[in-house]
């Protein structure tokens, strides 16, 4: 009797034991704000030789082996002491089983539409507007930002501080490229194009490549030594554009270290809540010209980025230059939570020159005008002669 008494004890103590496992457990999961923290705790507690030593000599009953999963070693023990927990066991398993990725993707440009309304009215009934600044904007002087992250900013400030790029005398200087080469705008009298989806074209003559041609021709004749990448990263898929975007402009900067400033030209996709589609318009021009925006990514995805306000300066730099040629030539300033590449150098911004109601003759006077607005900030960065 008081040996089967002493195992009945024995049993008792280590039912506690586990059951006081199981707690921890559930304890431990609750301290975490999601199940991705929880399966990082469970991963570390897991690789704890002692931790694991002792949950395992508690177990009530053996385990069968189970497949490689983060709830593996003392994760199935306290699993199996609840019902509850067992009822939800493989949602569990998935929820704690799907790592986050690592490193993090570069992420697709959320308001450029790839499936696009098709464009079937005439040139003449797409809407024109002149976006300017708005109220729940920041502002500076004559400047504009709409700030959408929630990073603070104080444009005054930035716009007062001077950009810190020196143009080496050797050597390339800009790089032009485009993650998204083959959007391309509404066709009209001549300019006409083999679409390879909506709004979108293989053919350089009319694409994103023909807009960086006008850019890099002015800024040559500038005085800068210019490099222009047209590979199509959006093509033949869409998704991944920016990571492969990335590792043309990293092949590049690795050639060519002379580079401090890399502009990746788009055009925007404006639609509205109806479906019309809207073209952009600078006012006050001799010739139909689209508006520019510069689009400036920050860390606030989470992404690592942490001299992202350098290149807002650089960005208020050149606002400020397009405002001299035409109040309404600039678009607001948009602060975007993806990076966009831009960690790669602080010379780095992204060029929306009009949207995909223009045409592309107004969106090459746009780029024609940005080109010279731009050189005349770029010439502060030139070595003395």
């Amino acid at each position: 009797m008081k040996k089967r008494g002493q195992g009945g004890f024995i049993r008792s103590l280590r039912r506690g034991t586990a059951l006081f496992l199981a707690t921890m457990a559930l304890w431990v999961l609750s301290l975490t704000t999601d199940f991705s923290g929880a399966g990082e705790t469970i991963r570390i507690l897991g690789d704890s030789p002692a931790f694991v030593a002792a949950a395992l000599s508690a177990e009530l009953t053996q385990l069968p082996p189970e497949k490689d999963t983060l709830l593996n070693r003392w994760g199935w023990l306290a699993v199996r002491q609840s019902p509850w927990l067992t009822a939800g066991r493989e949602q569990l398993e998935k929820a704690l089983a799907a790592p986050a990725p690592s490193p993090m993707p570069e992420p697709d440009d959320p308001q450029d539409l790839t499936r696009l309304p098709q464009v079937t009215t005439a040139p003449d009934d797409i809407l024109p507007k002149t976006w300017k600044h708005e109220d729940s904007f920041l502002s500076a002087q004559s400047l504009s930002v709409n700030n959408t992250t929630s990073q603070a900013v104080d444009v005054a400030s930035l716009a007062a501080d001077p950009v810190d790029i020196t143009f080496p005398a050797e050597g390339p200087q800009i790089l032009i490229m485009h993650t998204h080469g083959t959007e391309a705008y509404t066709m009209d009298g001549s300019d006409v194009y083999t679409p390879s989806d909506t709004s979108r074209t293989v053919d350089s003559r009319y694409n994103m490549i023909r807009v960086g041609d006008e850019m890099a021709g002015i800024l040559t004749e500038m005085g800068f030594s210019v490099l222009h990448d047209t590979a199509l990263y959006d093509y033949p898929a869409y998704s991944g554009s920016y990571d492969r975007s990335k590792a043309g402009i990293e092949k590049y900067l690795e050639q060519y270290p002379s580079i401090r400033v890399v502009l990746d030209v788009h055009r925007d996709a404006l639609v509205g809540a109806g479906g019309e589609v809207y073209k952009t318009m600078t006012t006050g021009q001799a010739q139909e010209t689209a508006q520019v925006m510069l689009v400036v990514g920050s860390n606030d995805s989470g992404l690592e980025h942490p001299a992202w306000q350098k290149n807002l300066t650089l960005a208020l730099k050149i606002q400020g230059r397009l405002m001299e040629i035409s109040p309404t030539l600039a678009r607001p300033i948009t602060i975007r939570t993806s990076r966009f590449n831009q960690h790669l150098t602080t010379g780095s911004l992204l060029v929306e020159v009009g949207s995909h109601g223009n045409t592309l003759e107004e969106a090459l006077a746009a780029a024609r005008l940005f080109a010279r607005a731009a050189g005349e900030e770029f010439s502060r960065f030139l070595p003395p002669s």
